[in-house]
């Protein structure tokens, strides 16, 4: 039986991949697979699909690779003869995909005031209180404090809690009602302009600003 890959893939505006036009829910066929030579390629982790497509010039959807599969050696980039597009996913989608992606990945779980570490491409997350940090293009999630490198994404839930991120992750803020339920959340994108890098937000009734270490 064939192997499907459920993977992501950033397009330009338009839905152009280099010199290639895709459409949603259309099937696609190369001759030959090579990571970073040909194919046709995506990522199996979200986020790395911002080192290639940033988010403020670029959409993104879900696709099914199959066919010749090659791997990229340095991140999850895929390279493969078919490609299926799947839906279209706004940010708030491909948050909720890398989150997914990484409840299924994370090693390290740290509970009560510790904190968890991961480095490049890895995932932590803190428990109450705790503080998350992971490397480029890893993630990281808490209930204290939440940080992570470049092209990553940080989420912290809670009451009082803050995240920071490099250029091009994604921050996700939760607060929580006393009974634990979600007030407001934000996903925002560190683009060094409107949310700058390697700062500390956090939600004030609903509003994202920033705070101190």
């Amino acid at each position: 039986m064939e192997e499907i890959i459920k993977s992501y893939k950033g397009f330009n505006k338009d839905m152009t991949c280099k010199d290639k036009q895709y459409e949603v829910g259309k099937d696609y066929e190369e001759d030959k697979a090579v990571a970073c030579e040909c194919g046709m390629h995506a990522c199996e982790y979200p986020l790395d699909c911002f080192k290639y497509y940033p988010p403020s010039k670029s959409v993104y959807c879900e696709v099914e690779q199959s066919g010749d599969i090659s791997r990229h050696d340095d991140d999850s980039k895929i390279a493969s003869t078919k490609m299926h597009i799947g839906a279209q996913l706004n940010i708030a989608g491909v948050v909720n995909a890398a989150i997914k992606y990484t409840k299924e990945k994370v090693k390290t779980t740290c509970i009560e005031s510790k904190a968890a570490t991961a480095g490049d491409y890895g995932a932590a997350t803190a428990g109450y209180r705790g503080a998350a940090t992971a490397g480029e293009c890893g993630a990281a999630t808490s209930r204290g404090k939440s940080s992570t490198g470049e092209n990553g994404l940080s989420v912290a839930r809670g009451n009082g809690v803050k995240a920071k991120g490099g250029i091009g992750s994604i921050l996700v803020i939760a607060e929580e009602e006393n009974s634990c339920k979600i007030s407001n959340w934000k996903a925002v994108v560190v683009d060094g302009v409107n949310i700058k890098a390697d700062t500390w937000y956090m939600l004030k009734d609903g509003e994202l600003i920033e705070a101190e270490d």
